[in-house]
């Protein structure tokens, strides 16, 4: 009794949801009855279930059918729940209610609360603009912008349009609209996507799409059309309550007239009431939740399991979800033996040591990581956007960019050596060209790196019958170098995510189920329209775990078979629960009949019948498939 006061008072004080607070009352209800004792109490405690349990399903009944003629499994209780009283059967009355209630708030208790990824899309939105005007910078409403005005963006500002970039050099982060790691060096003539990131140099631009037809509210327009068309699951015992009131009526009224004993017609009322079976699957739901929870899944729809089991194909994003989406220093090429791999790799980590870009960065952490934590000193640095940076480094003139940076400083690449850098290009792999008092030295080779697991966890979902597909906004190289390494045999690359959507809904329109993994922002619509949505909780951004079904809370992603097997698992629980619901309501019913069972009795079979359903659903608590997942 000590612990239900406390939870009480923790729900309280933490402001615990009215489901919360409502089921913790009706167990406080059932607490006390086992402590004291039916008859001790001092008060009728039918009567208690009954208005607190009853009259909620009546009220919902009355409302379904006055309003919709909508007939719902709480119609049979009504009637079970009046003719009992009827006759005076008051436990039988509020055991019943109490049974049903139970379920309800069960089943509601496994649906997630409202999700924010539309209004943190809205939040993306550029607000306002540089617009230049008679050789005069203003700053405007973003949706004022007109087509072919001309913008200043400036760094660590966001694009607030679609358009060309006229003037300047600069790298811009474009993962809000294709996912990709890296930023992308963008030079004039390029094209910017509205919602992207100016990370460096300051550049001035055409309009080309402005209002709602700019890339970020399209976005916006692709998650909230892609939400709307996902259909939810009915409950089973709704979804045949006409059937079941028209037999449930039928047959009472046929006992009624055959024996001429109302209180055996009452009785078949009672024991036809689908408790077991509107337990069957929200127990099973939430035991499927609890050991998801388990191994880091966090299921924010209550149905989204159930969809799951259903799933012949998963798509997955690449960077952050596949790979760890950090670029990692593979490969360090040479021209020639004047120098070690590590002599050049650490004067390029000493030009890159103050650069703010990912790539410098990226250099600087894995020299260090390598080699030493003492970089060599560095003067005269500059960077230049869009290009690299440069440096002076023991003496030496260091350039380390792209080649645009090279040939502006007049350095030539010997043509003989351009096919060592095409071998790692062909690969999907970013190069940091490297030039050491105005000769060309050599380069390092980036690439995102996989995850150690992600192969053995592709083998493991087709293993399980699920088709795994890569759906990326990288590069074809790099899209096909990870689709290879993995076993995929199929890929698309270069998705923007509406292409990301039009593939699932085409796999849709065959009737084929898809589930979509994926951690960017241009993820999000592909995630609200898919069967199952998945997101990564770690390194995902707020706007995809929002617009998920679930979200895997430590980004392990070799536990993703597992989740599959366990919807599997979850549905054949849940086919079990109803067979055995509907087969001891059959049996009841016969017994009911013959008058073996009166509506105390069939109240209390029902009751069984229901801890039964709840035991069987409690074993998937612990459930694992095998050592593999």
């Amino acid at each position: 009794m000590q612990a239900w006061i406390k939870r009480l008072e923790s729900l309280l004080e933490l402001g615990g949801t009215k489901k919360e607070i409502a089921l913790l009352v009706i167990s406080g209800i059932a607490l006390v009855i086992s402590l004291t004792g039916y008859q001790r109490l001092p008060f009728n405690i039918a009567w208690v279930a009954i208005i607190l349990c009853g009259v909620p399903i009546l009220l919902e009944a009355i409302i379904g059918l006055v309003t919709e003629l909508d007939i719902k499994a709480d119609v049979l209780v009504s009637i079970a729940l009046v003719a009992s009283i009827t006759i005076g059967e008051d436990f039988a009355a509020g055991e019943v209610a109490f049974i049903m209630q139970l379920g309800a708030l069960l089943e509601e208790l496994t649906v997630a609360k409202a999700r924010a990824g539309i209004e943190k899309l809205v939040h993306l939105t550029p607000q306002t603009a540089r617009v230049l005007r008679s050789g005069q910078e203003q700053v405007i409403p973003a949706e004022k912008v007109r087509v072919n005005d001309r913008l200043r963006v400036l760094p660590g500002e966001t694009v607030p349009v679609d358009g060309l970039i006229l003037t300047g050099h600069t790298s811009v982060n474009q993962a809000v609209m294709t996912g990709e790691s890296l930023p992308v060096d963008k030079a004039p003539g390029d094209s910017v996507s509205s919602g992207t990131v100016n990370q460096f140099g300051a550049f001035e631009m055409r309009a080309v799409k402005v209002g709602e037809d700019r890339s970020i509210q399209r976005m916006i327009r692709l998650v909230q059309s892609a939400d709307a068309g996902k259909a939810k699951i009915v409950g089973l015992a709704d979804r045949w309550a006409t059937w079941i009131v028209v037999i449930a009526l039928s047959a009472a009224v046929l006992t009624w007239l055959i024996s001429g004993q109302v209180i055996r017609a009452v009785t078949v009322l009672v024991v036809f009431c689908p408790c077991a079976l509107v337990l069957a699957t929200p127990t099973a739901i939430m035991a499927a939740i609890g050991n998801a929870t388990k191994h880091g899944f966090l299921v924010r729809e209550g149905d989204a399991l159930e969809r799951l089991a259903s799933v012949s194909a998963v798509a997955f994003d690449k960077t952050g979800t596949l790979t760890y989406g950090t670029p990692t220093v593979t490969a360090v090429v040479l021209v020639s033996g004047a120098q070690s791999e590590q002599d050049l790799f650490g004067l390029c980590a000493a030009a890159e040591r103050l650069s703010e870009h990912p790539l410098g960065k990226a250099v600087v952490r894995d020299y260090r990581k390598r080699y030493s934590d003492n970089l060599l000193k560095a003067d005269d640095f500059s960077m230049i956007p869009g290009r690299g940076v440069q440096a002076k480094v023991q003496g030496r003139s260091v350039f380390a960019g792209n080649l645009a940076l090279l040939e502006e400083h007049d350095i030539t690449r010997p043509a003989e050596l351009a096919g060592q850098a095409e071998v790692y290009l062909a690969q999907g792999c970013t190069l940091i060209y490297i030039a050491l008092d105005h000769h060309y030295a050599g380069f390092l080779a980036l690439s995102d790196t996989l995850r150690s697991e992600s192969a053995a966890m592709i083998r493991s979902l087709s293993q399980i019958g699920v088709r795994p597909v890569l759906l990326t906004g990288d590069h074809p190289n790099a899209a096909g170098t990870i689709a290879q390494k993995l076993g995929l045999s199929e890929f698309h690359a270069e998705c923007l995510p509406e292409d990301k959507l039009t593939w699932i809904e085409s796999r849709q329109k065959q009737n084929e189920a898809v589930c979509m993994i994926g951690d960017g922002i241009n993820d999000a619509p592909a995630l609200k329209k898919a069967t199952v949505g998945i997101a990564m909780g770690g390194v995902g951004s707020d706007i995809a775990v929002d617009s998920a079904d679930i979200a895997l809370v430590d980004d392990e992603v070799k536990e993703l078979p597992h989740l599959f097997a366990l919807s599997q698992r979850m549905m054949t629980t849940i086919k079990l629960n109803i067979t055995f619901s509907m087969t001891l309501n059959f049996v009841a019913i016969g017994l009911a009949i013959t008058g073996i069972l009166d509506p105390v009795l069939g109240a209390l079979v029902h009751n069984a019948g229901s801890v039964v359903v709840i035991i069987n659903s409690a074993l998937l608590l612990k459930w694992r498939k095998n050592d593999d997942y």
